[in-house]
């Protein structure tokens, strides 16, 4: 980045777009430029460096039934219609096992490639979606945060301006690449939306959700060629009273990044590997062809939807955990191909679990702490943290045993080599044993 005005041009209006920036529009940025914290490691990207996929699982995964304690008479007694029995679960100890529709997970976990964090959460949970996907996506549980943990990565610890240093295919741009600098490239992205938090825009924002937790099957194919979709930092202001960060977000909303480069490079890896036809698969597809390709990108994000398991829920977690399981299976074997599988880390996360007890309509109501996979050649395999207790409730829930930031802070560390974690995720938390050595 040699000037202010370069980068505002390439990072946030877009390489290809013929844009006149207002004075004013550049001085803001430089203020904001001026004030921000650059710990940047100059030299390291996903070309030749580690990789880090997240992978959303929407709606409220039910750890209980996903990581299933088949052992505990209290699941079993809480759960007369959806509780599975030892002979339902791939089972990994005496207490608990996978759910059975995840049988490449279940060899993973056997050969040391899966670590499941058990109990993740955070104090004082919030049972709204909005509100805890937002506490997730910016690692800010005071839910003020204008940027997002990702975000604040690419800000304090990559090099340069390039905006594919994060790319995502959910659907909208996500809350955690909100940044200062480089938000990243979003490459589907239909619709343009506000993460809204209340207020008279509420009506939209359960629109937005509605969509995001749709099943697999319902979503729509990834288009190339589109562009950003912002806001940043994922809480615009309204047209009068934004701050300067929301402004430049608003202005990025109509901005375009050029896709050529991500399409040059993810066409010319071929592979042998079949995956299916789920959006997961085809994104995670895309996502190690450029890989393979070599995409600087040292982050990117897909999402899978559809936990949102108010009813019935049994057959419809099963096929959304089996589809998980089968583009999880194509995408390791596709990265194993390539000799890139060491290269990357999976991590999963959904905005919070589903209560003990089921509902009278067989199925789950919103919960709090639940609990997510970490999967690659890297990774330490095994059962980290402490399986909740189901009997000492808070409202019905189970309690968090691991706070999420410290699986933040651990992948940050130990896999993205992040020299400080402090400016990301506001303080330092205890470090976990997620990454083998």
């Amino acid at each position: 980045m040699k000037t202010r005005r370069d980068f505002l041009r390439s990072a946030v209006l877009g390489a290809s777009a013929a844009w006149t920036v207002p004075m004013f529009v550049e001085r803001t940025f430089g203020q904001l430029h001026d004030a921000s914290k650059d710990l940047a490691i100059q030299g390291l990207t996903g070309r030749d460096d580690t990789i880090l996929v997240v992978l959303q699982l929407a709606g409220g995964n039910d750890g209980l039934n996903t990581l299933v304690p088949y052992a505990d008479d209290t699941y079993q007694k809480s759960r007369p219609r959806l509780a599975k029995k030892e002979k339902d679960v791939i089972r990994l100890s005496d207490y608990a096992g996978l759910n059975a529709s995840m049988p490449f997970l279940g060899s993973l976990f056997k050969e040391g490639n899966l670590g499941i964090v058990q109990g993740v959460g955070y104090p004082n949970p919030n049972r709204s979606h909005f509100v805890s996907t937002s506490i997730w996506e910016t690692g800010d549980t005071n839910n003020r945060s204008a940027t997002g943990w990702l975000g604040r990565y690419f800000d304090n610890a990559c090099p340069g301006a390039d905006p594919t240093v994060g790319i995502s295919f959910n659907k909208t741009q996500p809350e955690s690449f909100g940044a200062v600098k480089n938000p990243g490239v979003c490459l589907n992205s239909p619709e343009l939306y506000r993460w809204i938090h209340g207020g008279g825009e509420q009506a939209q924002a359960e629109e937005f959700f509605s969509r995001l937790n749709q099943p697999d099957g319902m979503d729509d194919a990834p288009t190339a060629g589109t562009s950003i979709d912002m806001p940043a930092g994922g809480k615009p202001g309204g047209i009068t009273g934004e701050g300067n960060l929301a402004f430049l977000e608003r202005v990025a909303l109509n901005a375009r990044v050029s896709s050529k480069k991500i399409l040059e490079l993810a066409s010319k890896h071929k592979t042998t590997v079949r995956y299916e036809g789920t959006p997961l698969s085809r994104n995670l597809n895309l996502v190690s062809r450029m890989i393979a390709g070599g995409m600087p990108a040292r982050v990117y994000y897909v999402s899978h939807g559809g936990f949102d398991t108010h009813n019935q829920q049994v057959n419809s977690h099963d096929r959304l955990l089996g589809q998980l399981d089968s583009a999880l299976k194509s995408f390791f074997a596709d990265l194993k191909q390539q000799g890139n599988d060491k290269r990357v880390v999976l991590m999963t996360f959904s905005e919070f679990g589903r209560r003990v007890s089921e509902n009278a309509s067989a199925g789950t109501d919103h919960g709090k702490a639940s609990c997510l996979f970490v999967a690659g050649p890297a990774i330490k395999g095994g059962l980290h943290g402490t399986h909740p207790s189901l009997t000492d409730l808070s409202e019905g829930d189970i309690k968090h045993t691991v706070d999420f930031r410290s699986v933040y802070g651990s992948l940050l560390t130990d896999w993205l080599k992040a020299p400080d974690t402090k400016p990301i995720l506001g303080a330092d938390y205890p470090k976990m044993p997620l990454i083998g050595a």
